[in-house]
């Protein structure tokens, strides 16, 4: 028998038209949203501590469940007291169903209603992930919030291939509501690509499922910004306002700040760390470039409006100095000042939801971060 979350809640505090600002509870604290997940995919946020996130204000962070199912393995985890205590994080944390990795890492890879069968992309054993499976190594992992087992489909695909997609997300979508068996938030996906009546097909089939909140899968995979907003406008209609609504992997500040206005509550994405590390910043002026020669001789921080460790102690000619000798501290200063424009943003729009003053920080943003 299906069990519902008793750890979970979700309480809408305030709205702007169809933004929403509200708070979430899960067994490890409550996470303020709109949110940004930072992203941990093998139990670690790159380049930072756990301290460090918690310093700059990092309420909940994503794993990734093939990953941590491939290496170390569930088991591990589980013996060593569960993910936050094998991480040293006592935030929240959610974990993802792994789907998504074994549709892009693995090989040869064979999908029927029964779930994926893969070759592993460390070793090529042969795995196969099914909606129960998935929910039990999400379990032993000991996630706050998990994720369904859903068919994420590129872009672009024909309709018919979208369609059968759906459908099987639907179906994987209920075997997981009914695998559950501990007391963790799960929330079902909504796929569809970039098809309208397909998303409202979708959305209507997993809102009808008591699942605790709801994601949109499927999108920033190439169909543009554009297409989208107007996918999201087709599809959130169609999903309970009391539920929590998660838009997987999208993290342009443009992206995020148009969802907000549409309803979207929580978003993850692996751009803050990994543009990080390839030495791109996220600035209240726009994107910074440490490639750039011009920064060789310049002694300003990154942004004279950031009061983030690396912004209020050190210069653009020395991150410069850093990315460009390769020096591991150059990832750790420019991740930790990412991270705090994300969740900086985010604090932002939380308040100007409060202040009923959106449309001046989505208008800034807008203009900043226009592509």
């Amino acid at each position: 028998m299906a069990m519902q979350c008793s750890s979970f809640k979700f309480d809408l505090l305030r709205t702007y038209g169809q933004a929403r600002r509200g708070r979430m509870q899960t067994a490890h604290g409550w996470i303020d949203t709109p949110a940004f997940m930072p992203v941990g995919t093998q139990a670690t946020v790159k380049a930072v501590t756990p301290a460090t996130l918690k310093a700059i204000g990092a309420q909940i962070i994503l794993a990734n469940t093939y990953h941590l199912h491939m290496r170390p393995g569930e088991e591990v985890i589980a013996s060593m007291g569960g993910l936050h205590t094998f991480m040293g994080w006592n935030g929240p944390i959610l974990t993802d169903s792994g789907g998504y990795q074994a549709f892009s890492l693995a090989k040869l890879v064979k999908i029927s209603d029964e779930g994926l069968c893969f070759a592993s992309h460390i070793d090529g054993s042969r795995r196969m992930l099914t909606p129960e499976r998935a929910v039990a190594i999400q379990e032993a992992l000991g996630a706050d919030i998990m994720m369904c087992l859903d068919e994420c489909v590129a872009h672009p695909r024909e309709r018919e291939y979208v369609e059968a997609a759906v459908v099987r997300t639907s179906l994987w979508a209920k075997l997981c509501f009914e695998a559950r068996e501990r007391d963790s938030a799960l929330f079902g996906i909504v796929q569809g690509g970039i098809y309208p009546d397909l998303r409202q097909r979708s959305a209507a089939e997993i809102a009808a499922i008591s699942f605790d909140g709801i994601a949109v899968g499927g999108l920033s995979v190439g169909e543009g910004h554009a297409v989208m907003m107007e996918v999201l406008d087709s599809t959130l209609t169609h999903i309970p306002h009391e539920r929590p609504r998660y838009l997987m992997g999208v993290g342009m500040p443009g992206d995020i700040i148009e969802a907000v206005s549409r309803g979207v509550d929580m978003f993850d994405c692996v751009l803050p760390t990994r543009n990080a590390r390839n030495g791109m910043l996220f600035t209240w002026q726009g994107k910074i470039s440490l490639k750039q020669a011009r920064y060789r001789e310049d002694p300003n921080p990154p942004d004279e409006q950031c009061a983030c460790y690396t912004c209020s102690n050190f210069s653009l000619a020395y991150l410069r100095h850093l990315f460009i000798s390769r020096e591991i501290l150059s990832a750790i200063l420019n991740t930790i000042h990412n991270l705090h424009f994300y969740l900086e943003l985010m604090s932002k729009v939380r308040h100007a939801i409060e202040k009923q003053t959106l449309d001046d920080i989505r208008n800034q943003i807008k203009e900043i971060y226009h592509d």
